[in-house]
């Protein structure tokens, strides 16, 4: 089944999303949150859209305004794929190859779950950056709580999956991580989810023998295909990420697990670092990216100018002194 929230008329609903795009609101659900909460992980979810399908369509989804489907507690952001390590390190850190470190484990850093915006919205330029970038992902929802999990025993906790567009201002990201911390203000700005999430039973056809999801993934920008990929190119399940991320602690109902960034055209980055230039250049204000995920739906976000930074002294350089 395929979840939405929307908003029409100042009203805020959850419904499934029928074949033909017809909103089937699901009775007393607030929240997708909520819902995911109250049942039991995907079969009470399943029961909850069955229940909403036998009741009657008022909408249709181009009707409407689209939300995030989720307003995560968390958002863990992992970078899985090999190719984008490549690209994107040659781009940022003038390095080339992959850190032997990257091997080891599927590596994340939990972004802000404030920043969440909708399939559609606009996406301001973050304040101070001249070098924005989108990055195509795709992202799972936690539905059961856990805690040290299995990488066989997290399917049962993973309820559905998302597009993600993790934005990126890459001249602050640059500069921010050469403290050995972040990214921190470089991914605060905006981070896209939607327009569904699409449960996690509807993607089984697409897994192939070892585990992972077959899904072709394409970006564009001001209608130009810049990027294609298959997120079966990940270096670990989506299992095994939620396996890392609930060692020892708990992973709840809600919590987002981004892929990271697909290979071949991810992100401009990447193509900056094959490229050894910045072509296609840093998105700019009008600036359209569509990112679409087979079997999940697509989303499409326009930049927008954004605010100026508000001024912040320099570090005053400490006299050492001791009390």
């Amino acid at each position: 089944m395929r979840f939405a929230v929307y908003e029409h008329q100042q009203q805020r609903r959850v419904a499934v999303v029928a074949e033909e795009g017809a909103l089937h609101p699901v009775r007393g659900a607030r929240s997708l949150n909520e819902l995911i909460r109250s049942g039991d992980g995907l079969a009470g979810l399943l029961e909850a859209g069955a229940a909403a399908l036998d009741t009657p369509a008022r909408l249709q989804v181009a009707q409407v305004r689209l939300l995030p489907p989720l307003e995560p507690p968390t958002v863990r952001d992992f970078v899985t794929f090999e190719e984008h390590v490549e690209g994107v390190r040659r781009s940022v850190d003038g390095v080339g190859g992959v850190p032997e470190a990257w091997y080891d484990a599927p590596t994340f850093y939990f972004t802000n779950p404030y920043a969440v915006i909708g399939p559609y919205d606009d996406v301001p330029v973050p304040p101070g950056s001249r070098v924005l970038d989108f990055e195509l992902e795709v992202a799972a929802v936690i539905g059961r709580e856990g805690r040290d999990l299995t990488p066989e025993g997290a399917r049962d906790h993973i309820i559905g999956y998302t597009v993600f567009n993790d934005w990126s201002a890459r001249d602050l990201q640059s500069r921010e991580m050469q403290v050995r911390l972040g990214p921190c203000k470089g991914k605060d700005t905006a981070a896209t989810l939607g327009p569904y999430l699409v449960t996690s039973d509807e993607l089984e056809p697409y897994r192939d023998p070892d585990g992972f999801l077959r899904l072709g993934l394409t970006a564009e920008v001001n209608g130009e295909v810049v990027g294609r990929d298959l997120l079966s190119n990940m270096s670990w399940t989506f299992e095994e990420m939620a396996a890392y991320a609930s060692r020892g602690t708990v992973v709840r109902p809600g919590d987002v697990l981004g892929s990271g960034t697909c290979g071949n055209g991810g992100c401009l980055a990447e193509l900056w670092g094959v490229r050894g230039e910045q072509s296609p250049p840093p998105l700019k204000p009008g600036d359209t990216v569509t990112l679409t995920v087979e079997g999940i739906g697509t989303v499409s976000n326009t930049v927008v100018d954004g605010a100026d930074p508000v001024p912040i002294p320099l570090a005053r350089r400490s006299t050492r002194e001791r009390p």
